[in-house]
């Protein structure tokens, strides 16, 4: 069984979504007591309080705060856990120190379990029952659909969404028949993608959305001014026409993140569906995009990482990885570093400095002149089929598909929690007064 993603949009109605409002502000303020008591259980009493502590303080808490009587327990759970992972993250080096959250800032909860929530759908439109809020009516369409198992109410933009999670048959995710191509693939600014299988070679152009829109974007901004801002440390409440100016901005903001995101699973979905190897070089994007210092060229910086993040290399790669690893093909990741595609001959092998003014590829050894994306693009298929010369490889040599140059620790997940739990209920354990008094007494925090 593999776990698959599905968002659909949510319409509920205005008792419904004032419901939908109230529980979402209910466990903002769990989540903001949680992270309360374990700062002061700490700070006061040199105690680090798990999650399990804060769990079984739960139903003393809801005998204080009655309203919250009205949640779903597992729900509550899962906010619980929310906490206990930005904590490990924060210990591990993963993550900031955890922060309370105001309301803008807390976008939903979860029900890690089905007693919370059922669905009725087979993958398009249907409907959602919420426990203790009601059935709410939701649209969109799964490109597979299995066995509900968690769901995510998410509030964004003004717009409720439903993320649920199932899980599918492997025989749904992998076609009949793999197919058989490979091709290298490298990103870039003017062509979003160059492709090569080393005799046929395309070039995708960059969609631009960002900079077709930026004079929508500054008109819309412009209307912002003369009216009153929201300033937080003076205490100043925005505008009703500022409010309603702003949100000209979201949207026209919105729809060309949307836009992006249709065109990357466009191409992505016709790359995937006739190539079973792709390799591509290694990008980290964040590093690529990181501010200028300050100097002559911090204009040119700031264009160059508007332009990059217009196209969306991360999102580019990450959705062709995806949809490759899902039919069972190869992902590979080509170390730049080492290699070098864009100095490097894909016939030769010989490896010259190129400036990024020169487009075009032309090896003073052999005479090969190609365009310089689509000869990077050769050298990456060529070395992850081991027929790169002097630098040839196999794939299998290779890095996993799945290592990334900073390995992610895995900071705990519902599954193992359960794990734990049932582990725990084994031996006997109680939690102190001091701790059950410090949990209950955060609801005035």
């Amino acid at each position: 069984m593999a776990t698959r993603r599905m968002t659909f949009r949510l319409y509920p109605n205005k008792q419904i979504e004032q419901s939908l409002r109230y529980h979402r502000k209910l466990h903002k303020d769990l989540y903001n007591a949680a992270i309360n008591n374990r700062f002061t259980q700490y700070q006061k009493f040199n105690h680090s309080v798990s999650y399990f502590e804060q769990q079984n303080c739960l139903p003393a808490f809801k005998e204080v705060w009655t309203e919250y009587k009205k949640i779903n327990s597992q729900a509550l759970q899962a906010t619980l856990k929310r906490v206990d992972y930005a904590f490990e993250r924060w210990f591990k080096g993963l993550g900031k120190r955890p922060k309370y959250k105001s309301i803008r800032h807390y976008s939903g909860w979860t029900y890690p379990a089905k007693s919370g929530y059922s669905v009725e759908s087979d993958g398009e439109n249907g409907y959602l029952n919420l426990s203790k809020i009601g059935r709410v009516q939701m649209r969109g369409k799964a490109k597979y659909w299995g066995t509900p198992t968690t769901c995510t109410i998410v509030f964004r933009k003004n717009k409720w969404y439903a993320s649920i999670t199932v899980d599918v048959l492997e025989q749904v995710l992998k076609p009949n028949i793999l197919p058989t191509g490979a091709i290298g693939i490298d990103l870039g600014c003017n062509s979003a993608l160059s492709i090569t299988d080393g005799e046929n070679h395309q070039q995708i152009e960059a969609p631009n959305f960002l900079r077709n829109a930026e004079q929508l974007i500054k008109k819309a901004s412009k209307n912002k001014r003369r009216k009153q801002a929201p300033n937080r440390k003076k205490k100043i409440k925005a505008s009703r026409r500022w409010k309603k100016a702003q949100a000209e901005v979201s949207k026209i903001t919105r729809k060309v993140a949307n836009q992006r995101q249709n065109w990357v699973h466009q191409v992505t979905a016709e790359i995937v569906s006739s190539n079973s190897l792709v390799a591509t070089e290694k990008l980290e994007v964040k590093n690529m995009t990181s501010k200028a210092k300050k100097g002559k060229r911090k204009k040119q910086k700031a264009g160059l990482n508007k332009s990059i993040l217009d196209v969306g290399f991360g999102m580019l790669r990450s959705t062709i990885k995806y949809k490759v690893e899902q039919i069972g093909g190869v992902f590979v990741e080509v170390p730049t570093k080492k290699v070098k595609p864009s100095q490097t001959c894909p016939r030769c092998g010989h490896q010259h400095k190129k400036t990024l003014d020169i487009r075009v590829h032309n090896c003073t050894v052999c005479g090969y002149t190609q365009d310089r994306d689509i000869a990077a693009a050769e050298v990456m298929l060529y070395w992850a089929k081991g027929n790169l010369t002097e630098l040839g490889t196999s794939f299998v040599d290779a890095e996993s598909p799945s290592s990334t140059a900073n390995t992610r620790k895995k900071a705990g997940s519902m599954r193992q929690l359960g794990a734990k739990k049932r582990q725990k209920s084994k031996s006997t354990g109680l939690v102190s007064e001091t701790q059950t008094e410090g949990v209950v007494g955060l609801g005035s925090s």
